[in-house]
């Protein structure tokens, strides 16, 4: 078998390079986290927990997570509406990840 050669590979083709396109951004991982801590979190819940963040960069980062299938909205018809957000199983498969990387930071916080 021949040798690999990196000017023939592609990371764009790579899991790697698929699994970050679904994480990548400011707060992705942050929400992920916080809705597996939480299991269910109401949407300025979630605001007041992440602290800094803008209801407009929550909101849009929410619907590219739900976009991505990662994360499930449940919206209530009541006054005032009431707007629940929480893992799918899809979002749920990528929390031993985030659970290695919490791991991983404990363990080499300096």
């Amino acid at each position: 078998m021949g040798e690999r050669c990196i000017s023939d590979e592609s990371l764009g083709e790579t899991g790697f390079s698929y699994t970050l396109s679904l994480i990548n951004g400011k707060y992705k991982m942050t929400i992920l986290y916080t809705l597996m801590e939480f299991g269910v979190v109401r949407f300025n819940e979630m605001q007041r927990y992440i602290g800094g963040i803008s209801y407009k960069t929550l909101s849009s980062t929410l619907k590219e997570l739900q976009r991505d299938q990662l994360v499930h909205r449940e919206e209530y018809p009541q006054v005032p509406p009431k707007v629940e957000y929480s893992l799918t199983e899809r979002g749920k498969s990528l929390m031993p990840i985030l659970d290695q990387m919490c791991e991983w930071g404990d363990t080499h916080r300096l």
